[in-house]
């Protein structure tokens, strides 16, 4: 078999088995073997950062990887924005990048580039093949890398003639990474931390710490101990609703953070680190955490969290169940002109059981993220890295990993044009997702950021910049154009019948609800 064929092969006896693609001439092979590879499903994105933003998606609901397919430097480049908010995320994706034949590449054809610089800062583990005989097993290190927890993004550059040159054989996949544990002494040094602290105490979480299981601990802990449980500003996977342990949210803009925390004396850190101001400002804090408290690392990001948290809890004399409890909380049905509270009112009273939803609602986000903390049990998902275009593609793949899960995607308007490609995706894969764009046509958050970064009366030239009614967006229009049905909301009443429409339909459906 050739090169290529070695390559999927390998991946497909691994357990991969999505391939979300936007191949060029280089990866000709790769979709021939793709095509041959029994059990593999290929999924066409019409631009890169719908392919590697539908991985990061797929990859936080499967808890494994998928491969993109992507072509070359530029295709690579074209994805890397997205790619950028997986690495945050600790998501799991192995990425193809099919380069020139290693021999062509000595006549500088117009294609060509730096590769592996371009894939080195927004991947974990980058590897360029030897041969046809060395795809294989690089597939073998790959998928390893993608794998090791909590997920991470490997990169395989893969010289066309590689590909196509024959006298390869797949390898096999061995032992799974183990996963880094935190050391018994760190438990019981922050168990006695918190039994001696004097003052108030908050459990700071994010990453793995944010689901179910190890949100159970951490409510023990809570129980145990007083203290609050607070969660990253934008968390990768935030398992939520009725039934389940409740987390507070670390407000986005860095003064209302510092002033959220700063009565705290002692804060364990577990799933991620301190938090930092998103951006520096004038006069404003970078740091956030309160000068003089006592600051516990339980576990990083890539430490095992809730073998952590339940170590802490045991250690605590913790009781067995956590006494906080999200209770099931349905707002009464608002009336009258649409804007974001009431669409998190109307949402939470009809989200489906298990939803997925996925928010790149930006300055409409904090109505609508409090509103639904009682809703049903639901699954919330967030701009990571904070480079935006990331939801609609997200979105997508959450709905591969989860087929019979209802996606909701909380989209911006300006974000949504980033990445509106995705829509095509939906439509083709026939991927049940409904989305909620919020049409304020505007950059409403760099309206926001001007003042915030001491500019003064800004004049026409920097406002229209940041205006996005000049010509207005049609979202229904382009929906419709991309293959997915929509509709227009302005009143609450609207909202709620389009969106009970939407969620009762099994596949992709789109309301553009004016705010």
């Amino acid at each position: 078999m050739n090169g290529a064929e070695a390559l999927i092969g390998t991946l497909g006896n691994a357990g991969v088995d999505v391939c979300f693609a936007n191949p060029g001439t280089s990866e000709m092979q790769l979709v021939a073997a793709i095509d041959q590879q029994p059990g593999m499903r290929a999924i066409l994105g019409l631009f890169e950062g719908v392919v590697t933003g539908a991985a990061d998606g797929y990859g936080r609901m499967a808890d494994k990887p998928a491969i993109t397919l992507l072509h070359l430097g530029p295709g690579l480049a074209n994805g890397v924005a997205n790619l950028h908010n997986a690495k945050r995320a600790g998501s799991p994706i192995i990425n193809l990048v099919g380069d020139h034949a290693t021999y062509h590449l000595q006549y500088n054809s117009p294609l060509t580039s730096d590769l592996e610089g371009v894939a080195r800062p927004m991947s974990h583990w980058v590897k360029v093949s030897k041969s046809e005989r060395d795809l294989a097993q690089i597939g073998t290190e790959a998928f390893s890398a993608a794998i090791s927890y909590p997920g991470q993004i490997a990169t395989v550059v893969v010289p066309a003639n590689h590909a196509w040159d024959e006298g390869s054989a797949i390898a096999e996949f061995g032992a799974a990474p183990a996963v880094q544990t935190v050391p018994s002494q760190v438990i019981s040094d922050t168990a006695k931390a918190l039994s001696d602290a004097a003052g108030p105490i908050a459990l700071f979480l994010g990453g793995r710490a944010l689901r179910e299981g190890a949100l159970e601990h951490a409510g023990r802990i809570a129980t145990k101990t007083g203290a609050r449980l607070i969660c990253e500003t934008f968390p990768a996977r935030l398992q939520r609703g009725a039934g389940r342990v409740p987390v507070e949210r670390l407000p986005y803009f860095g003064e209302q953070a510092e002033e959220y925390l700063k009565d705290f004396k002692t804060i364990v850190f577990c799933g991620c680190e301190p938090p930092v101001s998103f951006f520096a400002y004038p006069g404003k804090p970078s740091w956030l955490s309160p000068e003089g408290a006592k600051l516990i690392r339980l576990a990083s990001k890539e430490e095992e969290a809730e073998g952590a948290l339940q170590g802490l809890a045991d250690a605590l004399g913790a009781p067995a169940k956590s006494a906080l409890i999200q209770e099931a909380v349905r707002p009464p049905a608002p009336e009258g002109k649409l804007d974001p509270a009431k669409i998190g009112a109307i949402l939470a009273a009809v989200m489906p059981d298990q939803a997925i939803v996925v928010d790149e609602a930006a300055t409409s986000s904090p109505p609508i993220f409090p509103a639904t903390q009682g809703a049903a049990q639901h699954e919330w998902m967030t701009l990571t890295g904070g480079s935006i275009g990331m939801g609609l593609p997200l979105a997508a793949g959450a709905a591969v990993a989860c087929p019979d899960r209802k996606t909701i995607a909380l989209q911006a308007d300006g974000g949504g044009m980033y990445t509106c490609q995705a829509l095509w995706t939906m439509a083709r894969e026939n991927l049940d997702v409904t989305v909620i764009l919020l049409n304020n046509g505007s950059y409403a958050i760099l309206n926001i950021e001007l003042a915030r970064v001491g500019v003064q009366n800004p004049g026409p030239k920097a406002l229209s910049m940041l205006d996005l009614r000049n010509p207005a967006i049609d979202w229904v229009s382009i929906s419709h154009g991309m293959g997915v049905p929509a509709k227009k909301a302005t009143t609450a009443e609207e909202f709620d019948a389009a969106l009970a429409e939407a969620l009762a339909h099994k596949g992709p459906r789109l309301i553009e609800a004016m705010i």
